[in-house]
C-alpha cells in the first residue's frame, strides 16, 4: 500500500473513532445532565479544561501554518506561469472558477439558512454548552468595524501583532505579497526561502496529525461539556449543519454542469458520463490526488481533451484548484455566525471571501479531517466568528468532505475541457453504440 494509500487509510479510521468520541460524549452528558456527574462542577471545569487544551493546541498552528502554505502556494504558482501560454490560461480559469465559486457560496448559504434556520432553542443549547470562553468570542466576534477600518487593515503596521491580535486577513495579505515578492528574487535566495516555508509547512502539519490523534479524547470532552449542558439537543443542530454544508456542495456540483456545457462546449449527457468514474473514486477514497489517474484518463479518452491538456491541467489543478474549498468552508463559518447571532456584513463578507479563496489555494492535498481545522478557523477570525464549535464539526466532517471531494474532481475535469478550448471530439462511446 501506498504512503497516500495508508495515510486516506488512518485518517479514515481516525474519522469514525472522533464521530463515535463525539456520539459517546453527548449521551454521558446527557446522561449526566439527568442523573448527576460524580464530583460535581470540579469534574465539569476538569472536563472543560481538557477539551479547551484540545482546542488551542489546534488553534497555535493556524497563523505558521497559514502563512507557509500561502508563501509555497503562490511559488507554486508562478513555478506552473514559467511552463507557458497553457498553465497561464488554465490558472486564469481557476481564478474565475473560485471567485464564481465565492459568491455563490454566499448567496447559497444564506439562502439555506433563510429558508431553512437553525433552531433558536437547540442552538441556544449548544451555545450554552460549548466552552466558556465562547461568551467573550461572540462579543468580539459581533464588533463590526466599519468599510474605511477594514480597508486601512489589509495591511498590518506591525505583522507580529496582528499575528497575536489573530488579525488573520492582515496576515493573508502579507503572506500572498511575501509570497510573489520571493518569486522577484535570484534563484540562489528564492530556493531556500521556499524549502524554509514549506518546511514549516510540513512540520506544522506534523503537529496537526499528532493533535488529531487526541482526537477522540479531545471531542469526548467537549462533546461531554455540550451534553452536560444542552443535553441530546445539540445532535439536531450538527445535523442541521451537515445537510445545509451538503446541500451547498451539491448545488455547486449542479452548476459545475451548466459551467462545462456553456464554456466546455460538450453535451451534458457525454460530460456526466465522462467524470462519473472519476466521482466514483472520489466518493470512495476523499481525494482529488487519488483521483488524479481516472481523472487523466477520462478527459482524454473521453472529453476530447489533449493529452498535453491533461498532463498539466489536471495536476496543477490537484495542486492549486479547490472550488468546494470556499463553498464548503463559508458555509462552515455561515453556520457558526448563524449559530451565535454574528452579523454579516458586506466587510466581513469581502474579508472572509478573500481569505477563503487565498485558504483554498494554500491549502494541503489531504483529507478533510487534517486540514478542516486550519481551512476554517483563519475565516471565522477574518468574519469575527466564534471558533469554540469548530472541534464538534470536526466530528462529523467525514459526510460533507465526501462531497467536496466529489466537487472538487468534478471541477477539475470541467476546468480541463473549458481550457481545451476547441469542440469536443466524437464521443466514442456514442460511436460504440454504448
Amino acid at each position: 500500500m501506498s504512503t497516500r494509500s495508508r495515510t486516506a487509510a488512518v485518517m479514515s479510521s481516525l474519522s469514525i473513532r472522533v464521530l463515535l468520541a463525539l456520539m459517546a460524549g453527548l449521551a454521558a452528558g446527557a446522561a449526566a445532565q439527568a442523573y448527576g456527574i460524580p464530583g460535581g462542577t470540579a469534574t465539569v471545569a476538569g472536563i472543560d479544561a481538557l477539551g479547551q487544551l484540545w482546542l488551542n493546541a489546534l488553534r497555535m498552528t493556524i497563523i505558521p501554518l497559514v502563512f507557509a502554505l500561502l508563501v509555497t502556494g503562490i511559488a507554486s504558482i508562478a513555478d506552473a506561469t514559467a511552463t507557458g501560454r497553457l498553465a497561464i490560461r488554465a490558472l486564469v480559469v481557476f481564478a474565475l472558477l473560485l471567485v464564481a465559486a465565492t459568491a455563490y457560496a454566499f448567496a447559497a448559504s444564506l439562502g439555506l439558512h433563510a429558508l431553512w434556520p437553525i433552531d433558536l432553542a437547540e442552538a441556544q443549547a449548544l451555545i450554552a454548552g460549548s466552552p466558556a470562553s465562547s461568551a467573550a468570542a461572540v462579543a468580539d466576534g459581533a464588533k463590526s468595524a466599519g468599510f474605511g477600518a477594514f480597508i486601512a487593515g489589509l495591511a498590518p503596521s506591525n505583522p507580529i501583532k496582528a499575528a497575536a491580535d489573530d488579525a488573520i486577513l492582515g496576515i493573508v495579505v502579507f503572506a500572498i505579497a511575501f509570497g510573489f515578492a520571493t518569486t522577484k528574487l535570484p534563484g540562489r535566495l528564492r530556493q531556500p526561502v521556499a524549502i524554509f516555508f514549506e518546511a514549516v509547512a510540513q512540520a506544522m502539519i506534523v503537529i496537526v496529525q499528532w493533535v488529531l490523534w487526541a482526537a477522540p479524547v479531545g471531542v469526548f470532552a467537549l462533546a461531554l461539556g455540550v451534553g452536560l449542558r444542552a443535553g441530546l439537543g445539540a445532535a439536531g443542530v450538527l445535523l442541521h449543519y451537515i445537510a445545509l454544508v451538503v446541500l451547498a456542495c451539491v448545488g455547486l456540483i449542479l452548476l459545475i454542469y451548466v459551467v462545462a456545457i456553456a464554456f466546455g462546449r460538450i453535451d451534458l449527457r457525454r460530460f456526466a458520463r465522462a467524470v462519473a468514474p472519476a466521482q466514483v473514486v472520489a466518493f470512495s477514497t476523499q481525494s482529488s490526488l487519488a483521483s488524479l489517474p481516472i481523472m487523466v484518463e477520462r478527459a482524454v479518452g473521453r472529453l476530447g481533451v489533449s493529452t498535453a491538456t491533461a498532463g498539466l491541467v489536471l495536476p496543477l489543478a490537484v495542486a492549486v484548484f479547490r472550488i468546494t474549498s470556499p463553498v464548503a468552508n463559508l458555509a462552515v463559518v455561515v453556520y457558526c455566525a448563524m449559530l451565535f447571532g454574528v452579523e454579516i456584513t458586506l466587510p466581513t463578507m469581502i474579508a472572509g471571501g478573500l481569505t477563503a479563496i487565498a485558504i483554498s489555494i494554500g491549502s494541503v492535498g489531504l483529507p478533510g479531517q487534517i486540514s478542516f481545522f486550519a481551512s476554517i478557523a483563519p475565516i471565522c477570525l477574518a468574519m469575527g466568528v466564534p471558533i469554540q464549535v469548530l472541534p464538534l464539526l470536526l466530528a462529523v466532517e467525514v459526510v460533507p468532505d465526501i462531497f467536496r471531494t466529489v466537487g472538487n474532481v468534478t471541477a477539475d475535469l470541467a476546468a480541463a475541457r473549458i481550457v481545451e478550448g476547441r469542440d469536443a471530439t466524437a464521443d466514442p462511446d456514442a460511436a460504440a453504440g454504448i
